[in-house]
């Protein structure tokens, strides 16, 4: 079975825990950035149509999989909207992890995501990064958003927010505050976006010494919509690569619905997907 690491493990941690890939397993699939929302149909169809249909023995989401996450006592809330598409995406979660296991790290927009919810769902929470023995190769699983330390004012936001005492003090507060500051951030993401402003990749430098740390060839990542191979280091044998994920948008055009996909003895493939009939 696979095995993974205490989850008080922090995010910031360079050398990771590892998920040893059981010999049945022959093919995986890796998603991140869906950016699950009621107001986006389309996605959360596509979103379901796919989990319906893959042909994976195991499901790696690497982050960012709602649009917001800002407590599991939403599911709580009977009376409001956004619990009600919780609990949607919970019953799509469970019938997924009844057929196969589901793996989740955090992203920026849903890292409050917790064991509750998870445990609910069938799904295992891993620390960011995660190594990955499959195949006879070693990747480390990332959502991508540590490595983007040109992004200097999120980076400080990040590290107060991954603190323990502030998500205590914020989950302490009433539900409406804490949807209330969440819209008021996602206002604020969006009005950088219209401005044109330039948002940080991620930094070579760090991501191969996330990679040589844990003696890994390849980080798979989302968070920086910026779907693309990259050949970090081919100097020497492992060549030293990362593949970044796809965000989804079925409403765009094209629609953007992507899968990475592993299979035994294959190199990766992008599995593009068609927006669900």
């Amino acid at each position: 079975m696979p095995r993974h690491a205490p989850e008080n493990q922090h995010a910031e941690t360079v050398t990771a825990s590892t998920v040893t890939a059981p010999a049945h397993w022959r093919t995986l699939d890796f998603i991140s950035d869906l950016h699950l929302q009621a107001s986006e149909p389309a996605t959360v169809a596509a979103w379901q149509h796919y989990l319906a249909s893959t042909p994976a023995d195991a499901l790696f989401i690497l982050g960012d999989l709602f649009e917001v996450w800002v407590g599991d006592d939403i599911m709580l809330a009977f009376d409001d909207p956004d619990a009600a598409f919780a609990l949607k995406c919970q019953r799509v979660l469970q019938a997924i992890s009844a057929r196969m296991p589901v793996y989740f790290i955090h992203g920026n927009r849903d890292f409050l995501l917790g064991e509750d919810f998870a445990r609910v769902c069938g799904m295992t929470l891993l620390p960011d990064p995660t190594q990955l023995d499959f195949d006879g190769q070693r990747y480390l699983l990332s959502h991508g958003d540590a490595l983007c330390l040109g992004d200097v004012d999120y980076q400080q936001f990040r590290l107060q927010v991954r603190q323990p005492a502030w998500q205590v003090n914020f989950l302490a507060k009433p539900l409406a505050e804490r949807q209330e500051i969440a819209r008021g951030l996602r206002s604020q993401s969006e009005s950088r976006k219209a401005s044109g402003a330039h948002y940080a990749d991620v930094d070579t430098a760090e991501a191969l010494s996330w990679l040589r740390a844990n003696h890994a060839s390849t980080l798979i990542h989302g968070h920086t919509h910026r779907p693309r191979d990259h050949v970090l280091d081919a100097t020497t044998p492992p060549v030293l690569s990362r593949l970044v994920l796809s965000d989804w948008d079925a409403a765009a055009q094209p629609p953007r619905l992507e899968v990475l996909r592993l299979a035994g003895g294959h190199p990766p493939r992008r599995v593009v997907l068609a927006p669900a009939p």
